[in-house]
């Protein structure tokens, strides 16, 4: 961890949090990282949050162990019946985020919200979340993130959709493959050894990402099926793409569903491709789409803009899905506007409002190959204004949508919504390759 996100991870709940829901007869606590029993009580709730069933011994253990990252808050009702079971839960922690151009900044992630139905509409969630990002912002924290569940809950509090994920469904049978073919060979190793290798090429590429942040712990463990919890880890099957040079540049993770009517219409179900080079990816992608008794191919939390739609010769062999995926939220307009890169020089000035009094002013961009912000009490005469939200600055960040879109919508008043649109733009499209 970072000096920040230590800070973050010991801090105090915020006073306005606990006294709000001290008030309704709650109690918010934070759940100690050595609390092995409270830990559990907060896991069940989540489980229940999430519609699971209750956990296992393995999956106490597995947890305990591998979330201590987390800044994990129970919110307890003492007049209920199970009073060491939360009947709220909320985790948070930092990590980064990349930014188009290559730069990264703090991020505050936000995960395992939930409110028991039988808790609901008494506010729980709205405290806690402005509680929190409440201590984010005082530590210094530029933005905040999450994966949503449910999309329709987290615009009130800033958070806007700014990386959108495609599911793919392929039928290899269809079509031929065009896309280069990779000077290198492809082997077969184990789960353990595909874990590492991605962890390493993760690290080398994320940066080149927008939208992508550092892999919290135990992820890899999750998606390769190498920690003890793991359901049909045994079904898992992972493959390494060496460059001729003898480096490994990718590795790819799949499992494949038998058809009991049909042994050659198997499943394959792609959990993660890991390319650190465009010849990786090609030949990664070149021997899924040519496994023998494969019939259909299934992929997710791919990018809107992903080359295999260019290697394929029939497209509508592929049917593709979008849906919203990484939720953003703008703390602090100056620090994370100032990180990213601009691909044009212009000055535009945002007239930002945020309905939970963190990130509204008045700021002046000067984009370009050293960008800079200003806080100002009003816009300068001569330069293009845009006024808009939080939540519309926050979906716009990464380049995932246009200024010009959003204008059209109604979410953002310009006079020159192409020119701004010009300074937002970007080249890479963001994407997020797993769920948090």
């Amino acid at each position: 961890m970072s000096s920040l996100d230590d800070q973050f991870h010991s801090a105090a709940l915020d006073d306005d949090l606990t006294a709000t829901l001290d008030a309704r007869g709650l109690r918010a606590a934070r759940v100690g990282d050595d609390d092995q029993e409270g830990t559990h009580r907060w896991q069940d709730a989540v489980a229940r949050g999430f519609l699971g069933g209750e956990p296992t011994e393995a999956q106490y253990t597995e947890s305990f162990a591998r979330n201590g990252y987390r800044r994990k808050i129970g919110v307890y009702d003492a007049a209920g019946v199970q009073t060491d079971v939360p009947v709220a839960t909320f985790a948070s922690w930092g990590t980064e985020l990349t930014l188009p151009g290559g730069s990264a900044v703090p991020m505050c992630a936000v995960s395992a919200v939930t409110v028991a139905p039988t808790h609901r509409r008494r506010g729980i969630l709205s405290t806690l979340m402005r509680g929190e990002l409440r201590t984010a912002v005082s530590l210094g924290f530029p933005i905040a993130g999450l994966t949503v569940s449910e999309s329709g809950i987290y615009g009130r509090f800033g958070f806007a959709p700014a990386v959108t994920a495609t599911s793919w469904e392929i039928s290899p049978r269809r079509t031929g493959w065009i896309g280069p073919v990779a000077p290198a060979r492809i082997d077969y190793i184990t789960r353990e050894q595909g874990r590492d290798a991605a962890t390493d090429l993760y690290e080398r590429i994320r940066l080149s990402t927008p939208g992508e942040i550092t892999m919290p712990g135990g992820h890899w463990d999750r998606t390769f099926g190498t920690r003890a919890d793991a359901e049909k880890a045994d079904k898992l099957r992972v493959v390494q793409y060496r460059s001729p040079a003898g480096e490994v540049e990718g590795v790819a993770v799949y499992s494949i569903t038998e058809d009991d009517d049909d042994w050659a219409a198997s499943t394959a179900t792609v959990s993660r491709v890991v390319a650190g080079t465009d010849a990786a990816y090609a030949g990664l992608w070149r021997f899924l789409l040519t496994l023998d008794l494969v019939g259909t191919v299934r992929a997710s939390e791919l990018s809107v803009d992903e080359p295999l739609w260019w290697m394929i010769d029939n497209k509508r062999a592929a049917r593709i899905t979008s849906r919203d995926h990484h939720y953003l939220r703008v703390l602090d307009v100056p620090a994370t506007l100032a990180a990213r890169s601009y691909d044009v020089e212009d000055v535009i000035a945002l007239e930002v409002t945020d309905a939970l009094g963190i990130a509204d002013g008045t700021f002046v961009l000067t984009a370009g190959e050293t960008p800079g912000v200003d806080v100002v009490d009003d816009p300068p005469l001569g330069v293009p204004l845009v006024r808009l939200g939080v939540e519309e600055l926050s979906a716009m960040l990464l380049g995932a949508v246009s200024p010009v879109t959003l204008a059209r919508a109604g979410r953002v008043e310009t006079d020159d919504p192409h020119r701004v649109a010009r300074v937002f733009a970007a080249t890479t499209p963001p994407r997020l390759s797993f769920w948090y």
